[in-house]
């Protein structure tokens, strides 16, 4: 071919040609084996996640029963509860004082509690009270079960309102249902969703932009003059982290202001404890972007690589979906993540006025996953282009 000159356009489409690039392309995306495990992962991912784990109608939600009177009555209506699938007895606690506590912490979705006397007032037909009390800080885990305690007060005494007793019996039901819908009595969704979106919001920025860091240098060719650099692979770190801290410590605050001014969520905690919880969130997540930045070979990768942890975290995590109405299974995956510990500090603080023994459960885990994503990213970095 002389120089200077132009090759020819074929002018008619030939199938042999495209057969080749199309060959060259499976031969270049088989090389590149995360693209090709994300084309076969994403699916399967999705498909199990998406099939398994949503649950908008979650079953055996854990009830502590506080039964002050101990008689036949107060055990049929338990075992009532039970048979509606929606209550799973865990523990019976010695006072209400432990279940309250309880509630706070989020062991438990219900309390129960029988008051002393309950059986002498139901045989007199006084129509005592049971006092159903809810953590509704997720509005949608405890509807239907709460729905579903219209049918226990009707038919959880059947079998033991007969003979002399079936004056007692229904309708109306023989004893009535005190409800109380604890941190969110009024069911507002954005109560549960905006301080969530606190969780979110960070995981998204924070890990994506972190996870940039290096194959940014790599992609501009100023990787070289990283590792020239006379600084420890710590060090190097510690600085590219640092300017995402201010930037976490900037949205955090939009955020909350935005909770607070624009949605009116109650802050009855302290902010301080959130904020030092929320520090501690912020540096896990940069670490694991630094520890991304290290295993992708390009940005293209890194971004695909934050995505594939962005998926699972945002449905195992119970930010979009009862937590309590995933598998089993899925809840052992689910408390893996940073966000659902976070998740759970954010709105426990806020709604419910938790403090440090309250938060510390779900602190430690945090701070776990920060350091072993820091020791992958060390164990990653490289000392040469080698």
């Amino acid at each position: 071919m002389v120089p200077g000159s132009r090759v020819a356009s074929p002018r008619r489409f030939s199938v042999a040609r495209a057969y080749a690039i199309a060959l060259k392309e499976f031969v270049q995306m088989r090389r590149d084996r995360l693209t090709f495990a994300m084309i076969v992962g994403i699916p399967i991912a999705q498909v199990l996640l998406f099939g398994f784990v949503i649950n908008t109608d979650p079953k055996a939600l854990p009830t502590a029963v506080v039964d002050y009177d101990r008689s036949e009555f107060t055990r049929s209506i338990v075992q009532s509860l039970a048979n509606t699938g929606y209550f799973e007895v865990v523990r019976a606690t010695p006072g209400v004082e432990a279940a309250d506590d309880m509630l706070a912490r989020g062991d438990i979705q219900f309390a129960v509690v029988f008051p002393a006397g309950f059986s002498r007032k139901l045989l007199r037909g006084e129509r005592p009270s049971v006092l159903v009390a809810a953590d509704a800080t997720d509005p949608s885990a405890t509807g239907n079960a709460l729905a579903a305690l219209a049918q226990t007060g009707t038919m959880s005494l059947a079998h033991d309102l007969t003979g002399p007793l079936a004056r007692l019996a229904p309708p109306p039901p023989p004893f009535s249902l005190d409800v109380q819908r604890r941190y969110n009595p009024e069911g507002i969704t954005q109560y549960n969703i905006v301080p969530g979106l606190l969780a979110v919001i960070l995981q998204m920025t924070m890990v994506m932009m972190t996870a940039f860091a290096i194959t940014r240098e790599r992609e501009r060719g100023t990787y070289e003059g990283l590792l020239a650099t006379p600084v420890l692979p710590l060090e190097l770190m510690s600085g590219k982290i640092a300017p995402y801290i201010v930037v976490g410590i900037i949205q955090s605050a939009l955020i909350l202001a935005a909770a607070k001014l624009l949605f009116g969520v109650p802050m009855v905690g302290s902010l301080a404890l959130l904020g030092v919880t929320m520090m501690l969130y912020i540096a896990a997540l940069l670490g694991l972007g630094y520890a991304i930045s290290t295993l992708a070979a390009n940005q293209l990768q890194a971004m695909q690589m934050t995505f594939f942890f962005f998926l699972p975290t945002m449905l195992l995590s119970g930010f979009m979906f009862p937590f309590r109405g995933m598998p089993q299974w899925a809840q052992w995956l689910g408390e893996a993540f940073p966000a659902t510990h976070f998740l759970r500090i954010v709105r426990g603080v806020l709604l419910k006025g938790n403090g440090l023994s309250e938060v510390a459960p779900h602190t430690w885990p945090i701070a776990l996953f920060m350091v072993a994503v820091v020791a992958l990213a060390r164990w990653r970095y490289r000392q040469t282009l080698d």
